[in-house]
């Protein structure tokens, strides 16, 4: 409060100077922003969530002392920097922006900015003292964007307004109304027109409702995606919070693949390299170092080494954050299905502008010609004795009859379907564990051939555990530990401590019980077992060493490297970690149980290749540690400090790691099996490790696993020619040790066979391959953010079951858009046909402008809800996959709709020619009896929609609530419509005998839909015998 009083007091003469109107003015908005900023406090302590707390500049116009306006003053309040010794944002911001070493020199280096941030590099903030945390965000903003303006309900009206057919409509309207006003008056003459104006309202009103709901969805999903868990140090221990939660003065935690959080200064790490591509376009990767580059940008990405960084600059306040206020969620991203739907609906239009431009021409010719009668039987059309504005209001509502027959054929309900069942099929998967971040995988997913799958954390827990230790060619019993040789202990400790991107931390009150491990599981398995076994500590191995070089680990060295040299003697060691069989071969020796190096020759080193393939049968994971001592003189040299001795080491030791599989990942696998999608598990574990859990998840059968075409090494796939490697693509199983550009290789084959192939992958290098896919699939809790990003769907429990999952959400959605297709299109060539015949042989439509606007209304947004939002069965598993090729309008929906168009048309027309006849009633009976027969047979055949192949349409629609809803509510508002509405709809009283023959006709079309199922169709597409290039997407 006092930093804002001496900000204000600045003002203080001239504030004098103002009247006493002003004055008082002065004084109302200096407590208005005081109490503002009080009442923020409150809530931020109540609620704890730090992140939403705006971080700019509280200002307040009341009066202002500029030249502008002489009635208004500006009052700045000043950012209170008062517990941070000589620093500010601007100037932060400045140094990380302009990369200035010597800005960086007159803060007094990192050390300098790291002592006027009060943080300790070692402990990192104090995650408890949530004032200290306020006042940090107070004075230097959250880690939050300003978002552009969210699109409002009236933009989604707009929109709607701007479709063609809808504005000719409101001009028909228009001039309806304004003509049967000054024909009928104001009393009699609005019906016509102002029912056209109502339903026109109301297609606009749900359209603009559906795409307003939608948005919201979409921004929903958004907020997920970008809510990044990011590793910090607090109260001395790494933990993971939201990337919102990360204030200035954090040290955050950085490995491969992880995205920078906020801009700040490189404290500590090895090999740290940056990937700038997305905020500079340059493609190589810069190195990060103290002396150097100290500096990180936010929006960056890891591609190697590790480290820890201070946080400068968050939120609005750094270049990346600048950028993203002014970049929008694109929420109208037009999936391949979509643009096949919108070739078809452009397709469909064309042969209904084609019929509503005969019926207006033969309707206009028949009008003018004086073949045209009025309810009286008296002739509409008289020559030069018909008034202009009768001519003028008759030719007006022809227009209007065509332009509504052109809104019924247009289909533009199929892309809202598609919107639909893609939205609600998001939020449910999003329940099912699967986040989708793109629009187009919910649909490609239904289509999958292939799904190619990582081992670790997919089909296993990843939860690893240290089970088997082999001292030279011994295994070492867990309570034989220490009988193990002390310098060998030693050594095994050096190589935990200073080779792991982990961390031990262990509270002083809880003793062992207080240990907590940070890394990934098997830094952590080996952590673990190391402090608990072999009695490491690691902060006393660091203190007595000093590392001078690391190698980091990535997928394709499959091995890790630490040159340090120990502050005892100043001797100088090497250090390596990695897969088994990959150390082994870098070694020359290997240290026995008594702590003697013996020669590794060949016999010894087949005794060692034994170990590690019965481990690995075993389902073990084998990690490998290696030692060297280097002589002082080769330390001396500059070479040896980037290229670590990788030759002639010793062995220390052998870890086999335990993963069991997931509860239900058999299952699942077997699912995806039944349904003809080919699983294949790509892993970079050894041949006989990844044989043993692919045999135990049920990937490859137990009577093929001695087939050496399904299991194959990344590097004999790599090492075949293109004529081989198309040729075996098929059989391939399993591939072992394999890198990223194996699993790249392996996509890049199977689409060239046609396949559509699913992806798993959680690290950095996997995203070629993710891209390459038709469907990405990043693991949410141990996929990295470059993954994340290159996928399609995250998977956040990081489960294969969850994949499975989604293939049948994949499936669904793509069965509901077929379910519209053929209810939408019945409805299309019923429609069509009926006004043609009828427009041309009786010279007028049946169905009124409004009454085929309702139709249109339940066939395009009703039925549309009715459909998309119908759940996954298990029949849908039981088909095999559509595949890349396959025709969105199968042969079966084309027999299911023909079948109920001819029919609907063969019991209209007959109503339209006998229907007075066969009923005894008027024509506007009749022309009711037609709308409410016509309405009701599509009540009805959306039943026969729910089951494109099954003969019982009523399995398990107790189930789908929504559905029952939207039939109940549209026949509700049919009786409205017919009984109660008779002005509006132009419709007259039904009596009930004549409902229960429109009902008793609708219904017909059950057992027909019954019979027709029986017929059956060949598998060839019906349009490949033809060559119309319209309807190739059908």
């Amino acid at each position: 409060m006092l930093a804002i009083i001496d900000a204000n007091l600045r003002c203080k003469r001239l504030v004098n100077q103002l009247s006493s109107q002003n004055k008082r003015r002065w004084h109302s908005a200096f407590v208005t922003i005081y109490c503002s900023r009080a009442f923020k406090y409150a809530l931020i302590s109540r609620a704890s969530k730090i992140w939403l707390i705006p971080s700019h500049r509280a200002t307040k116009k009341t009066s202002n002392i500029s030249q502008l306006s002489p009635d208004r003053v500006t009052i700045d309040v000043i950012k209170d920097y008062s517990n941070f010794f000589n620093v500010d944002q601007p100037s932060l911001t400045k140094l990380v922006r302009d990369k200035s070493l010597g800005q960086l020199v007159q803060f007094g280096g990192i050390q300098g900015i790291v002592t006027s941030l009060n943080t300790e590099v070692q402990h990192g903030l104090n995650g408890d003292d949530d004032e200290d945390i306020l006042s940090r965000i107070e004075a230097f903003g959250s880690n939050t964007y300003r978002k552009p303006p969210k699109k409002g309900f009236f933009h989604f009206v707009w929109e709607a307004f701007q479709d063609p057919t809808i504005v000719i409509l409101l001009a028909c309207a228009a001039l309806s109304l304004s003509f049967g006003i000054k024909e009928n008056g104001p009393k009699e003459g609005w019906y016509d027109g102002g029912s056209i104006f109502v339903a026109v309202f109301l297609v606009i009103s749900v359209s603009a409702i559906s795409n307003f709901r939608q948005n919201l969805q979409f921004e929903k999903l958004s907020k997920v995606s970008s809510n990044i868990p990011v590793e910090v140090l607090r109260n001395g221990r790494r933990q993971q919070i939201s990337i919102f939660y990360i204030v200035v003065g954090d040290v955050v935690c950085l490995k491969i693949g992880d995205q920078v959080p906020a801009d700040g200064l490189f404290l500590e790490g090895h090999s740290l390299r940056i990937d700038e591509s997305s905020m500079t376009g340059e493609s190589d990767h810069l190195e990060v170092n103290q002396n150097q580059n100290p500096f990180l940008t936010s929006g960056t990405k890891v591609a190697d080494g590790y480290g820890q960084m201070l946080v400068t600059s968050v939120g609005m306040n750094t270049t990346w954050g600048e950028m993203m206020s002014s970049v929008s969620q694109d929420s109208n991203e037009k999936t391949p299905l979509q643009s096949r739907l919108n070739k078809l609906t452009s397709a469909i239009g064309k042969v209904g502008l084609a019929v509503a431009f005969l019926v207006l021409l033969v309707l206009l010719v028949r009008y003018f010609t004086g073949h045209t009668k009025d309810a009286n039987g008296i002739k509409e059309y008289n020559g030069s004795k018909t008034k202009a504005d009768d001519v003028i209001n008759a030719v007006v509502k022809i227009i209007a009859a065509a332009v509504t027959i052109v809104v019924v054929a247009i289909p533009e309900g199929l892309p809202l379907a598609v919107t639909l069942t893609l939205a609600y099929s998001m939020k449910r998967m999003m329940a099912d564990q699967a986040m989708v971040r793109k629009l187009s995988a919910c649909e490609t997913m239904g289509s999958a051939t292939t799904i190619c799958t990582d081992k670790t954390g997919t089909l296993t827990l990843n939860r690893m555990t240290v089970t088997k230790f082999w001292l030279g060619k011994q295994s070492v019993e867990k309570d034989s530990y220490l009988s193990i040789s002390t310098n060998v202990l030693k050594l095994l400790r050096e190589a935990v401590s200073l080779n792991t991107t982990g961390s031990v931390y262990r509270s002083i009150n809880l003793g062992t019980e207080g240990l907590e491990f940070s890394g990934s599981p098997t830094e952590k398995a080996i952590l673990s077992w190391a402090v608990m076994e072999i009695n490491m500590d690691m902060e006393r191995v660091k203190q007595n060493c000093s590392i001078l070089h690391v190698e980091a680990f990535n997928s394709q060295k499959k091995r890790s490297g630490v040159l340090m040299k120990k502050m005892v003697d100043n001797s100088t060691h090497v250090h390596w970690k990695g897969a088994a069989e990959m150390i082994l071969a870098m070694c020359s020796h290997y240290y026995n149980l008594e702590g003697e190096v013996t020669l590794l020759d060949h016999l010894e080193r087949l005794k060692f290749e034994e170990i590690i393939q019965g481990m690995a049968a075993s389902s073990l994971r084998c990690i490998a540690f290696a030692h060297k001592q280097i002589r002082e003189a080769n330390d001396a040299s500059g070479e040896i400090q980037q290229t670590l001795e990788d030759r002639n080491l010793i062995l220390l030791g052998i870890v086999g790691l335990k993963d069991p599989c997931r509860p239900g990942v058999k299952k699942a696998v077997e699912d995806c099996q039944y349904s003809g999608v080919k699983i294949k598990m790509i892993t970079g574990d050894n041949v006989f490790t990844a044989r043993a859990i692919a045999t135990e998840c049920g990937i490859l059968k137990p009577d093929l696993e001695a087939n050496d075409e399904l299991v194959v090494e990344g590097v004999e796939f790599r090492n075949y020619t293109d004529e081989e490697r198309m040729e075996k693509v098929d059989k391939i199983v399993v591939m072992a040790r394999s890198s990223p550009f194996d699993k790249h290789l392996m996509v890049k084959c199977l689409k060239a066979k046609g396949h559509v192939v699913a992806v798993t992958g959680d690290g950095t290098n996997d995203a070629p391959a993710l891209k390459e896919a038709d469907i990405g699939l990043s693991m949410g809790i141990q996929g990295t953010e470059v993954a994340k990003e290159s996928s399609d769907i995250v998977i956040l429990d990081d489960n294969f079951a969850s994949v499975a999952t989604v293939l049948t959400w994949g499936r669904c959605v793509y069965s509901n858009i077929q379910k519209f297709i053929q209810f939408q299109l019945t409805v299309n060539v019923a429609a069509l046909v009926i006004n043609f015949v009828a427009a041309i042989s009786a010279g007028e439509v049946p169905l009124t402008a409004v009454q085929l606007l309702w139709v249109n209304l339940i066939m395009d947004t009703l039925g549309a809800l009715a459909l998309a939002t119908e759940r996954p069965t298990k029949d849908l598993m039981d088909k095999p996959p559509v595949g890349r090729t396959e025709p969105l309008i199968t042969n079966t929906m084309w027999r299911n709709l023909m079948s109920q168009a001819l029919y609907q048309i063969a019991v209209l027309l007959t109503l339209q020619f006998k229907g007075k006849s066969i009923f005894g009633v008027s024509k506007k009976v009749n022309d009711t009896l037609i709308f409410n027969t016509f309405v009701l047979c599509q009540v009805f055949n959306e039943f026969n929609a729910r089951k494109l192949e099954r003969k019982n349409v009523f399995e398990g629609i107790h189930r789908n609530k929504l559905f029952l809803g939207i039939i109940g509510v549209t026949i509700i508002l049919q009786v409205v419509m017919v009984e109660f509405l008779k002005r509006f709809a132009n419709t007259e009283r039904l009596n009930w005998g004549q409902w229960a023959a429109c009902a008793g006709i609708a219904a017909a079309s059950w057992p027909i839909g019954w019979i027709v199922k029986c017929i059956p169709v060949p598998d060839r597409p019906v349009f490949s015998y033809l060559k119309w290039k319209n309807f190739k997407c059908m």
